[in-house]
């Protein structure tokens, strides 16, 4: 099924967004954290230790890359070009199912000096990212070697606060945490997260169940940056959010069957995730979505090499030839969430197919200047901070 509108109805997005849970606070996560592995942190490699890193390295004719489900076209046509291009071979193996599991596994691996068998791997910026970055799991990157990257990602995925410099990662595809409505209970136009501890909503609104979703609208309901956040603001977002919750204006805290609430009319409002929403009123549900004046969230999957990998050189590559414009649209008509490559947009406008225009013309897939200038990314948490972040933040959804 080639169309993305029939295949975004009848094939489930629930093992890519709804598993991943961006910060990662899952049972694995917590179980990582407790055990100290975030302790065991490796120094910063020094520019001369990759220049000798790379200039070691050669292009191997192959390369094995490891990607969540339901995130590459289905007949594999980007990987099929780079391989005709390059006459490099690949492996691809959708093997990546939540954040915590993934790291879990690979951690032990990475530990002993064993190569996890990858040379690609997708994670979301957030606390297993973030740990594979401090405790020296990844190669960090040539750019020399990465001209598409350097010419076509928009400023807006270059130097991220979570790998300043893009020194260990760049983008694979991003999403948008804002406001969805459904137009036919609501008849205001949302533009404040206030509206979102509103009493007239009672009963109406849905929240998200994980900690940092939750957290980063709390702190902008308080206005407050969350990047920049303190112990005494999560206390202060943390408070506003029990309100919220005890006044009974929040129905549920929600995995991704959120959506499929806002449609039904079961809650009106609800935390959102871009692509889902984008996927509803392609079907003509009267769903919309916004990004709150007080600001939304962008969170970014990010492709990397592990430390081990057999082929780095054919990995660089295959990552910078996804920054090409013309694959870079074919990613987005599939894949349907935001692309980092802006040059996507006229290409996608001058097709003559309906879908195609749609996708250009959606800020859900291509953020305006005014919501990317509202948009920020989680709190980076220390070991010390993510125990006194849960114990404020994880009790709202549990209480």
């Amino acid at each position: 099924m080639n169309n993305p509108l029939l295949r975004g109805l009848t094939q489930s997005r629930y093992s890519r967004r709804d598993a991943i849970r961006v910060a990662g606070f899952s049972a694995a996560g917590l179980a990582l954290a407790a055990c100290g592995v975030s302790g065991q942190k490796a120094a910063a490699p020094k520019p001369s230790e990759v220049a000798d890193f790379w200039s070691t390295q050669k292009k191997n004719g192959q390369v094995v890359f490891a990607n969540w489900p339901e995130y590459m076209p289905e007949d594999q046509g980007p990987l099929k070009k780079f391989q005709a291009a390059t006459g490099i071979s690949y492996e691809y193996k959708e093997v990546i199912q939540e954040n915590a599991d993934f790291f879990g596994k690979s951690e032990p691996q990475l530990r002993a000096g064993q190569p996890l068998g990858y040379d690609i791997v997708v994670m979301t910026n957030g606390l297993q990212l973030a740990k594979m970055i401090q405790l020296g799991y990844l190669v960090a990157l040539d750019h020399k070697q990465l001209p598409n990257f350097n010419a076509n990602a928009g400023p807006k995925y270059k130097n991220p606060s979570f790998d300043p410099n893009n020194q260990f990662t760049i983008p694979w595809q991003a999403g948008v945490t804002g406001i969805a409505y459904n137009t036919k209970y609501v008849d205001e136009d949302i533009t404040s997260i206030q509206s979102m501890f509103d009493k007239k909503y009672e009963g109406k609104v849905g929240m998200m169940a994980d900690a940092q979703e939750i957290a980063n609208f709390g702190l902008f309901a308080v206005g407050v940056d969350p990047d920049k956040s303190t112990q005494a603001d999560w206390e202060k977002a943390g408070a506003k959010l029990k309100e919220q919750r005890d006044s009974g204006v929040v129905r549920k805290y929600y995995d991704q069957s959120y959506i499929d609430a806002v449609a039904k009319g079961d809650i009106w409002l609800a935390q959102a995730w871009s692509g889902d929403v984008f996927q509803r009123q392609l079907a003509g549900e009267p769903v919309k979505f916004v990004v709150p004046s007080e600001g939304g969230t962008i969170w970014i999957d990010n492709m990397a090499i592990p430390k081990g990998a057999a082929n780095p050189v054919d990995a660089l590559m295959l990552m910078d030839y996804m920054y090409l414009p013309e694959i870079a649209a074919e990613l987005t008509e599939y894949i349907q969430y935001v692309t980092p490559v802006p040059g996507v947009q006229p290409i996608l406008a001058a097709k003559d197919d309906k879908d195609a225009k749609a996708l250009a013309e959606s800020s859900l897939i291509f953020p305006t200047d005014a919501d990317y200038a509202k948009l920020r990314s989680y709190k980076t948490l220390t070991a010390a901070e993510e125990t006194v972040f849960n114990g404020i933040f994880q009790t709202i959804t549990q209480g």
